[in-house]
């Protein structure tokens, strides 16, 4: 039975061979890819300096508190803008651009105001009205009205018109449907002031529905902010009992796990089959109701989600999504219930190795913190790359001066020799950016930023899974079990992936720092292009999007196996890999029996504790529990910390799972080895356990009926 071997072993590699020394993972190891881990340490010195450089040139408070071009923060105690708390931009149509996002500044003059416009005007009226004392505060401070009108708006010292404003984040943004002036949407749009005369600003009136978007937004923001400051603490105790039904979960399987498997799938088609019904119900409800049969499309989008809740149709998209899930489970456990029963045993074992290595459980916390610490100085570092551009002014002049196009600063320039030498030059505000080499690798720095990110984040990832699959692999090649397994496995494979094999899980984390890299440069690109309409182009940017997302789950897997033989053998990243992926290969067969199968058990696991926790959620913040109703905190939109909970289960129940999970694909490939190694005589003894034995009498079975 044991000594059975396909046909097609010669083409995927040779199987391992009978070694009487062998006895689990390999303590007696060197290092592993040292010019990785040397490119790693390189790499890391290299951010820190981009963090310390960052956090010299950037100052983060532009993102909370508004700046003028001069870059002099409004309303601050001590200064000149004490009493200016606001910002006014001139042209608010570049603040539509999506660089104003990357960068915290509108490339156009601003300045610190008392108090956003509340009227209609334009320069040219304003000038010669009894409004023009109102409109010069809206003028660049020190403003002296010597100059014609072109002049004016020419060196930007004055905006050319003024709209009814609200302030929000400190921000003047416009208000489109002002009462005072006529917003006429026609052919064209325009504005109607008090004295009759008409302005094309339709670029100003598109410019200022974008800001507007920007603004719903910002309150959409400001409103969830204040759902989550009322609702916080309902929200830990949500994320509790789901990290508590996820342990007692994780703990029932070890004492129970065929019993809790087939409970878990019942219960997944009984939380769907109630999703179903409460969906029909409320589709029912709804008829007859004014305003209940406007289709999605007509509504459009909408800041106050609670309105699509009012809609037949989403109740109807909702009962189609959920019945097409249920019919998709049902088919698959239909298909696969023979399989789930040898799944079962394998679930068994690994929760017999998790058992024994119990502080396995703890480790996705180490893994949570580190992968935090990434975040913080990515988040930290892009904000201060983000906040490092300044106000660059330029020297210009319509007449021959060769100072044209120079740097200046605005407040020395009337005194200078620039001015001297040409006296009708004028130094204006040309954009946000900088003229240092700095300044100029900005976006280049932001990409590195990125890129480091994804390296860490994956670097952190492939230590844990390394670490676990060298605690359980210990487990798995223990003869005796639990007798020969090591005192402290878990803190052992630590220390041997940290010391021997830096470098392997760094260049497996670097391969996939590269494509995840290249797939955010294609989202980027595809932004950009969305305008486009050459059809060729998009359907590139999709097909290679699509290309490079199956490359990164192709890359994940590998990785994966790669990590356990590492742990195992303690060989380089590129042989293990290349032994791992014919290993599975070598086996195929076994691997869609059983590998899959376990993944979609552990995967009903998860929307079991999603799905009860998200109902009670559900329930509970829709004062629809008597017993509570009256504790529930009113909100301004309940589906708030209903998704932060249900997201927040999914991570908890992830973060467990992916234990088992890495416990079932080590002790998997542990298994594939042993049946080459071994072959169940008493001098060639199987190191698994006996569940294991009777998995390998049933697949087996099915191979030859196969």
């Amino acid at each position: 039975m044991g000594n059975e071997r396909p046909h097609y072993y010669g083409k995927h590699g040779t199987p391992q061979k009978y070694d009487p020394t062998f006895k689990g993972p390999i303590y007696n190891r060197g290092c592993t890819d040292v010019i990785c881990c040397v490119f790693l340490l390189l790499a890391i010195v290299g951010y820190v300096a981009v963090g310390i450089i960052a956090w010299t040139h950037g100052d983060p408070r532009k993102v909370i508190y508004p700046t003028d071009s001069r870059g002099e923060f409004c309303g601050q105690k001590g200064t000149k803008n004490e009493n200016k708390p606001f910002l006014f931009y001139f042209n608010i149509v570049k603040c539509a651009s999506p660089l104003v996002l990357l960068e915290f500044q509108c490339p156009t003059p601003q300045i610190c105001v008392e108090k956003c416009p509340d009227r209609y005007l334009t320069y040219l009226n304003a000038r010669s009205s009894r409004d023009f004392e109102y409109y010069k505060q809206f003028c660049v401070p020190g403003f002296k009205n010597n100059k014609g009108v072109a002049e004016v708006l020419r060196d930007g010292d004055c905006p050319a018109v003024l709209i009814p404003s609200k302030p929000l984040a400190r921000r003047c943004f416009p208000a489109i449907h002002a009462h005072k002036g006529v917003l006429m949407v026609g052919n064209e749009t325009t504005y109607e002031d008090g004295h009759g005369s008409r302005k094309n600003i339709t670029d100003l009136v598109e410019g200022a529905k974008k800001a507007n978007g920007v603004l719903e937004a910002r309150q959409l923001a400001m409103r969830i902010f204040e759902d989550y400051t009322v609702s916080w603490y309902w929200i830990i105790i949500g994320l509790v009992i789901a990290m508590v039904m996820s342990l007692l979960f994780i703990i029932l399987l070890r004492f129970l796990a065929g019993i809790m498997v087939w409970v878990m799938i019942i219960m997944v088609i009984l939380v769907l089959g109630y999703g179903i019904f409460h969906c029909y119900m409320e589709y029912s409800r709804l008829r007859g109701e004014a305003g209940s049969d406007v289709s999605l499309v007509d509504l459009g989008f909408q800041t106050d989600f609670r309105v699509y809740l009012h809609l037949r149709q989403t109740w109807l998209a909702f009962m189609i999504i959920l019945s097409i899930l249920e019919v998709i489970i049902i088919l698959l456990l239909i298909f696969l219930r023979k399989r789930i029963l040898i799944a079962i045993a394998l679930i068994k074992e690994a929760s017999r190795a998790v058992g024994y290595v119990m502080c396995s459980m703890l480790y996705p916390l180490v893994t949570f913190f580190l992968l935090c610490l990434c975040i913080a100085y990515w988040a930290s570092t892009a904000v201060f790359l983000s906040t490092s551009n300044e106000a660059v002014y330029k020297i210009f002049d319509d007449g021959p001066c060769p100072l044209t196009a120079k740097t200046c600063n605005p407040e020395t320039f009337p005194s200078s020799n620039e001015s001297r030498l040409c006296p009708n030059a004028r130094c204006q505000f040309a954009f946000y950016g900088g003229e240092s080499g700095y300044h100029r690798a900005l976006l280049g720095l932001q990409i590195f930023n990125a890129f480091m990110f994804f390296w860490l984040a994956n670097f952190v990832l492939a230590l844990g899974q390394v670490t676990l699959a060298g605690a359980f692999a210990s487990y798995y090649w223990a003869l005796r079990k639990p007798d020969d397994l090591p005192a402290f496995p878990l803190f052992s494979a630590f220390g041997r992936a940290l010391r021997y094999h830096t470098g392997s899980l760094a260049f497996g984390a670097l391969i996939l720092a590269i494509v995840q890299i290249i797939r955010v440069i294609l989202e980027y690109l595809d932004q950009r292009l969305k305008a486009a309409e050459n059809r060729f182009a998009k359907y590139l940017m999709t097909c290679l999007k699509c290309c490079f997302w199956c490359l990164e789950k192709f890359i994940k897997f590998l990785n994966r196996n790669a990590y356990i033989m590492i742990a195992i053998y303690g060989t380089n990243f590129c042989t293990s890999a290349r032994n791992a992926f014919f290993l599975l290969m070598r086996n195929i067969i076994r691997v869609a029996v059983l590998d899959k199968v376990t993944d979609f058990l552990f995967l009903l696991g998860k929307l079991l504790i999603v799905g009860s926790v998200g109902i009670l959620a559900f329930f509970f913040f829709t004062h629809r529990i008597r017993i509570v109703q009256d504790t529930a905190p009113p909100l301004n939109y309940y589906w708030v910390p209903i998704l932060t909970v249900i997201i927040g289960s999914y991570l908890i129940a992830h973060g467990f799972f992916s234990v088992y999970g890495m416990c079932v694909d080590t002790l998997f490939l542990c298994f594939l080895e042993d049946l080459e190694r071994n072959d169940g005589s008493a001098e060639r003894p199987y190191f698994m356990s006996s569940t294991l034995k009777k998995l390998l009498n049933k697949t087996n079975k099915k191979v030859a009926e196969s």
